[in-house]
């Protein structure tokens, strides 16, 4: 006889938050941004989020390309729940060694770094600028 399938457990969504980030953006303090990336999880969507089974593999990240200049955007999310319903569904949490590395490999192909873009408390950094305030 089959055992019964487990019950799925939804993840907690305080995983997929980072409040420091989300203080920071209400206030549009860019110091207050720059200490919470330095210290704390970024929510990034993905296209394909990783095996689950592969803790090493996070998935592929997905950034806007403007079909009118080229121009590539990444999007950073202080809450998994800020994330527009139009990206792709999946989501990572990365480390803020994780996002360094990744602003440092594409720093001449990303132009500009939208945190929360569909609000409530958006801001917009040049790649450059994160990158100063996650060494500092």
């Amino acid at each position: 006889m089959a055992s019964p399938r487990k019950k799925s457990v939804a993840a907690d969504p305080k995983q997929f938050r980072s409040e420091a980030l989300a203080q920071a953006l209400e206030k549009q303090d860019m110091a207050a941004v720059a200490l919470a990336l330095r210290n704390g999880n970024t929510v990034v969507p993905l296209i394909k989020p990783g095996p689950r089974d592969n803790p090493l593999d996070g998935g592929e990240v997905w950034t806007y390309r403007d079909p009118a200049s080229g121009d590539v955007a990444l999007l950073l999310f202080s809450d998994a729940r800020n994330k527009p319903q139009n990206l792709p569904p999946g989501v990572g949490v990365y480390s803020p060694a994780w996002l360094r590395a990744f602003l440092t490999e594409y720093r001449d192909t990303i132009t500009t770094v939208f945190l929360d873009i569909a609000g409530p408390h958006a801001m917009q950094a040049s790649p450059a600028d994160l990158l100063a305030a996650l060494e500092a």
